[in-house]
């Protein structure tokens, strides 16, 4: 095989891996999906990409890193108008209340960016 088919991801990889409870290679699968697609005609899938990334990252406990592609996310959507990404950005919200019970300073930030991004995005 060329260079171009071995450094693309196989298709649904990462669902398998979510699918086996294998968070770390699900977010790194989820990551490659998201960075083998042009920004322009695919931000929105790429954001969807990012937040299933984030998602596991934070079910490793990487709360931190999961916040950092939060925010990439969010950054990802900011021309998009879909559905499933205000979805996403509602669902982000509510799974940073624990976090934000807890005092994680990067949880808050983002909770506030979210906001922010829905008050600019109503259905």
């Amino acid at each position: 095989m060329g260079s171009a088919c071995r450094h693309r991801p196989l298709p649904h990889g990462e669902g398998l891996f979510e699918t086996l409870a294998d968070a770390p290679n699900a977010a790194r699968q989820y990551a490659r999906a998201a960075s083998s697609r042009p920004g322009a005609t695919y931000a929105r899938v790429i954001a969807l990409d990012l937040v299933a990334e984030a998602g596991q990252q934070a079910k490793q406990g990487s709360i931190e890193q999961a916040c950092i592609t939060w925010r990439r996310t969010i950054g990802t959507m900011a021309g998009v108008k879909s559905t499933p990404t205000l979805k996403a950005v509602r669902s982000l919200r509510s799974g940073l209340r624990p976090y934000q019970a807890r005092g994680v300073r990067c949880a808050a930030e983002l909770d506030e960016r979210a906001r922010l991004f829905l008050a600019c995005h109503p259905n």
